[in-house]
């Protein structure tokens, strides 16, 4: 094959060639998503409804029966499975693993608007859904509290002001209220009182209901003016629901709601909490969105808290709690150490097997040329830098050196031959082209099934798969082009007693009876064929003997 005469032909077009791989792979760098796992979307949907109040039979029966109805029949559904707890339900579908997750959000949107009929009229805030996303963690945990406020002022706060600013952040999804405390006023009957006065629960709830209604009542036109009118304004405190009339006795005395029971300011549940370093507190939940870059998102978080509690009262205080980003910058150094120390360990085995400095250096120069120029294809494919993918990266190390140590090293038997470095470059490149990229196309074949597998650990690690096969490829174009022409241009003859090779002697002296070992064990496997083949079958046998025993062992 010719394909790699025109390279080392062309010092100038392959040298242009390379770089691009790299001014390429330095700019799509910077613009790399960074984040913990591996961005991909299973069809599975989140449904969550509230009713502060109910039981877990009410919000059961008549909160997620009428929703499951309506989901049922949507198309493509494999599994529905709900949870009901005190005043929440939660409801997770399920979808085949062919249908699309966006379509299904429009199918459950629809079905969420069908089923508002049925749900129950007090159920103010209409059910919410989101999809599921397995590496859709949050990526900052904050804590509010503050010493002299309220829990519910500092709810107030968090709902109306901090998150809905850290929700406009450039790359933030959504921003979720843990442990809220809203105000609400908590009535609390006392039977005995009831019973004194002829009354029952109901009159009690309906008297409630009729005095803090907030519905329109009309309007009065005149000829110069227009009245709205207001019966029965909202209630906001404690001091006002006290005030309101149960019901009139006989003799003309009324029962207000102060002598059937107590009533204080509280919040709608008693039984939701968040602390933080053992003092109560209002958390949020940051979560970032699917292309978003992880760590560029925590740090425009982080920028922005200062400035929202500058916009609070003093005693206001905003903690960090837990921050994904540093756990991915560490992995991330981690990555860049190991590399590091990879890349110096296999140039310095090259070192000692070519006992040059020239030679190493050629195959040295494809390592990060190869993997530099992967980024530029992981940005071409919309991928992510996470631990998934660092972890192909890593991988990727030891196998995009392998071309061009095959490259070079026939390159250099020709020079040792006594060749000309311009005329073996030629000659052994056109040797070997064909056995690179058949020995690149079978190391991409080995990942192949990766691509097709199914569920959630094939979503994972489609990513690890591909950011190998790209290394592969990139690695083979270098050697096919950088390696021959550098080879033709930089390799020379060396004699035996240069002093460079003085270096290496121990090591070629230890490679030599390493080889003459070698070549006396096989001689004699040679010629006593039959004893080295049934020693191979008693091994094998010996192997599913052990396997056997352990197994029955373990029954």
């Amino acid at each position: 094959m010719n394909v790699t005469e025109a390279f080392i032909r062309r010092p100038v077009m392959t040298v242009l060639l390379s770089a691009s791989f790299v001014l390429a792979g330095v700019l799509a760098y910077g613009d790399i998503p960074i984040a913990a796992l591996p961005k991909f979307e299973t069809p599975t949907i989140s449904v969550s409804a509230n009713l502060p109040g109910a039981s877990p039979d009410n919000m059961a029966t008549s909160v997620a029966l009428p929703l499951e109805k309506q989901f049922a029949t949507i198309a493509g559904v494999d599994s529905i499975s709900s949870t009901s707890t005190h005043g929440r339900t939660n409801i997770t579908l399920e979808f085949a693993e062919d249908r699309s997750i966006d379509d299904a959000a429009v199918d459950v949107q629809a079905a969420l608007l069908r089923a508002q009929r049925s749900l129950p009229p007090e159920m103010t805030n209409p059910p919410s859904y989101r999809k599921v996303n397995p590496a859709d963690a949050p990526i900052l945990f904050v804590a509010i509290t503050s010493p002299s406020m309220t829990l519910s002022a500092v709810n107030d706060l968090a709902e109306n002001l901090i998150a809905p600013t850290l929700s406009t952040i450039s790359g933030v999804a959504e921003v979720d209220v843990n442990g809220r405390q809203r105000f609400a006023v908590r009535v609390h009957a006392r039977p005995d009182a009831l019973a004194a006065r002829n009354l029952t629960m109901d009159d009690l709830a309906n008297a409630i209901r009729t005095s803090n209604a907030n519905t329109p009542v009309g309007t009065l036109e005149g000829q110069r003016q227009s009245l709205t009118i207001q019966a029965n304004r909202q209630l906001a405190r404690a001091a006002d629901f006290r005030r309101i009339i149960v019901s009139t006795l006989p003799n003309g005395n009324v029962v207000r709601l102060e002598d059937v029971a107590s009533v204080e300011d509280s919040v709608e549940s008693v039984k939701a909490a968040s602390w933080s370093d053992s003092e109560r507190a209002i958390s949020l939940l940051v979560r970032r969105q699917p292309d978003a870059n992880t760590v560029a998102t925590v740090d425009a978080l982080r920028a922005a808290i200062p400035k929202l509690e500058a916009q609070m009262p003093s005693s206001v205080r905003i903690h960090i709690r837990n921050d994904r980003a540093i756990a991915i910058r560490h992995a991330i150094f981690d990555v860049k150490v190991t590399l590091g120390i990879t890349a110096v360990l296999v140039i310095l085995v090259i070192y000692l097997f070519l006992r040059r400095p020239s030679a190493t250096i050629i195959p040295a120069l494809s390592l990060p040329i190869s993997l530099i120029g992967t980024l530029a294809l992981m940005k071409w494919l919309d991928l992510s830098l996470n631990n998934v993918s660092l972890m192909g990266i890593t991988l990727a190390v030891g196998l995009v050196v392998d071309d061009a140590i095959v490259m070079l090293e026939n390159i250099v038997r020709h020079v040792e031959e006594g060749m000309e470095p311009f005329a073996a470059a030629i000659k052994g490149a056109r040797e070997v082209a064909f056995t690179i990229l058949s020995i690149s196309l079978s190391l991409v074949a080995v990942f192949i099934p990766i691509f097709f597998m199914p569920g959630v650990i094939g979503g994972l690690f489609r990513e690890f798969a591909i950011v190998v096969s790209i290394a592969i490829v990139v690695s083979a174009i270098v050697s096919l082009t950088l390696v021959p022409m550098l080879a033709s241009r930089f390799l020379r003859h060396e004699r035996e007693d240069d002093s460079v090779l003085r270096w290496t002697a121990w090591f070629e002296r230890m490679y030599q009876w390493s080889l003459r070992t070698y070549e006396r064990v096989l001689d004699w496997c040679l010629e006593h064929r039959p004893v080295v083949l049934w020693a191979a079958i008693g091994s094998l046998a010996g192997q599913f003997y052990y396997e056997g025993a352990y197994d029955l062992r373990d029954d």
